[in-house]
């Protein structure tokens, strides 16, 4: 029982830990592509690394919390990374034209009358990339995109094979 009890602490501990490192190397390589390699990202790439902010965050109440109680930030963590594939897909989606994108920052700004002035108003605050415009880092067909879906899939594979065991006892 102890035994058992100090491998689910170690199990869930991990799992923490994971969360935290995935999320800070999401966030990292983001960072990294648009500060180093000067790529602008989109409203859909930014909408893509909240997940991962809220990933870090769970991680480090998962790795904080007693294992009994670590199971709620857990199964939230798990959701993240869920919401990070779907997001990766509906991003793929717009890159390759599937469907419009569902951010009003990735279409132009409409204008209807006015002058000069009054166009020059109803321009957004910063420029924006449209969503529709993959970046590929690899030299390889597959858009940077594409490449955090695949990463967030193998992370959400990895976690919840992690998992099973913790959701499966009955006294973590």
């Amino acid at each position: 029982m102890i035994a058992s009890r100090t491998r689910q602490s170690t199990r869930t501990k991990l799992l923490g830990g994971l969360f935290v490192l995935a999320g800070l190397l999401a966030i990292g390589v983001a960072w990294y592509a648009q500060n180093r390699l000067l790529l602008a990202p989109c409203e859909l790439c930014l909408w893509e690394r909240r997940p991962w902010r809220y990933l870090i965050a769970l991680g480090v109440l998962t790795f904080a919390l007693p294992p009994r109680y670590a199971r709620w930030p857990l199964a939230a963590g798990l959701a993240c990374i869920g919401v990070s594939i779907g997001l990766a897909i509906l991003h793929a989606g717009v890159e390759h034209g599937f469907w419009p994108s569902p951010a009003p920052e990735c279409r132009a700004p409409a204008f209807h009358g006015g002058g000069f002035k009054d166009w020059m108003a109803s321009m957004p605050a910063r420029p924006n990339k449209p969503c529709d415009s993959p970046d590929y880092l690899y030299g390889l067909p597959i858009s940077m995109t594409e490449t955090g879906g695949l990463y967030a899939l193998v992370v959400f594979v990895v976690a919840a094979a992690g998992s099973v065991k913790v959701f499966r006892s009955r006294r973590a």
